[in-house]
């Protein structure tokens, strides 16, 4: 498994502006290869290679592995589609391989190459990032954001052996409760929804302002609010991975694809529905889960709240509210969002995966219906209560 540590640069005046000296250099060379590329519809990196490389190691002043990583950025570019022409900003993201930066970990400094010679630069990151930087391979991204200069590290993990689950672990995902399980642990997003409101308020009244301050303000408050949401769905994914982990069972979570463009939402609840960061969640859950030996399958989402996990009946009225389910059939009640992740759980439990991957189940399924009921409600004893 690929994962990325970023650390901080602690840069001097003079090598700050070195660096960017040489990143506003290299995505010059970078819009150049791509008007190459653009104007001869040449866009396979070693094709453009030949096409460019004398030119720009001849105009740009820049070191022979420099030029290949810029031509390599421009072909990447391209990968996406070919429609347009690709620019590059001036202080966009570099990439540095292991000829043009050397890692110094018992000193913690890099030495990186730059247009005015090598410079060698101290770093600081937290005790995860040093560990996984004992791992490291490959690539690292220079990247300047809010005046500080970052790198990124590719560091290759090594996954341990995926366990055979002895059960499985149904997660639905929502707004108002960020996620549900099967065991009826409920993780609110109050919280964040609280926050997103507060913030939302506040972008309006100084967009409406306009005035300097106001502008300083918006971009003072910029990602405030995303950072704020992505330590919430890490400490969620942490808590069920390690639930998971402890109890020795799969994880199934709804697959939501496309939920924006499959469903309808008012003009009110629209702004609600797009903030959602259920894919985030997702992925969290997906590395987490193959850190821990944990399988993760993602089982058709389809009618999992309107469905009884008693006699199976499936039916819109079963939902009379948003957070409560009464079936129609059997009069069997509870929470939506439980009964959901009950459903979820049941789905997941007729193919279990043979190793850690994320797979799509269809809700139709192979085993009689009784048998699957039976082996639902057994395998969760809060709905073996009946109501």
């Amino acid at each position: 498994m690929k994962l990325i540590a970023q650390v901080k640069l602690q840069t001097t005046p003079e090598q700050a502006a070195s660096l960017k000296c040489t990143m506003e250099q290299a995505n010059r060379a970078c819009d150049y290869i791509s008007s190459i590329a653009w104007a001869k519809k040449t866009f396979g990196q070693y094709q453009l290679h030949k096409l460019v490389y004398q030119d720009v190691r001849a105009q740009f002043d820049l070191s022979a592995q420099v030029v290949v990583r810029c031509i390599a950025k421009v072909a990447d570019a391209y990968k996406l589609d070919k429609k347009r022409k690709r620019t590059f900003k001036p202080l966009g993201a570099i990439t540095y391989d292991d000829r043009i930066l050397s890692w110094q970990m018992t000193q913690s400094h890099v030495s990186i190459w730059t247009i005015n010679g090598r410079i060698k630069i101290p770093f600081v990151c937290g005790e995860r990032q040093l560990e996984l930087l004992k791992t490291r391979q490959g690539e690292s991204d220079l990247v300047f954001f809010r005046n500080q200069f970052y790198l990124s590290a590719t560091c290759n993990i090594e996954e341990p052996t995926p366990l055979e689950g002895k059960g499985v672990l149904g997660i639905d995902l929502g707004v108002v409760n960020i996620a549900v399980d099967s065991d009826g642990h409920t993780y609110s997003g109050k919280a964040i929804n609280n926050v997103r409101y507060r913030h939302r308020r506040l972008r309006t009244k100084l967009q409406k302002k306009g005035t300097r301050s106001a502008k300083r303000l918006l971009k003072k408050l910029s990602g405030k609010e995303a950072r704020f949401a992505r330590q919430v769905n890490h400490t969620i994914s942490k808590q069920v991975v390690k639930l998971a982990q402890g109890t020795q069972r799969d994880i199934a979570i709804e697959d939501l694809k496309g939920i924006r463009k499959r469903i309808t939402a008012r003009r009110d609840q629209r702004t609600t529905l797009h903030s959602w960061s259920f894919y985030q969640l997702r992925t969290f859950l997906e590395y987490k889960s193959q850190l821990a030996g944990v399988n993760l399958v993602a089982v058709d989402p389809r009618n999992t709240s309107r469905t009884c996990p008693i006699c199976g009946c499936v039916d819109k009225r079963n939902r009379p509210s948003q957070r409560i389910f009464s079936c129609v059939n059997c009069g069997y009640s509870g929470l939506a969002d439980y009964v959901a992740a009950c459903n979820i759980a049941s789905r997941a439990v007729v193919n279990q995966p043979h190793a850690t991957r994320v797979e799509t189940k269809a809700a139709t399924v192979s085993l009689p219906v009784t048998e699957l009921r039976s082996s639902a409600v057994a395998s969760h004893p809060l709905l073996a209560g009946g109501s």
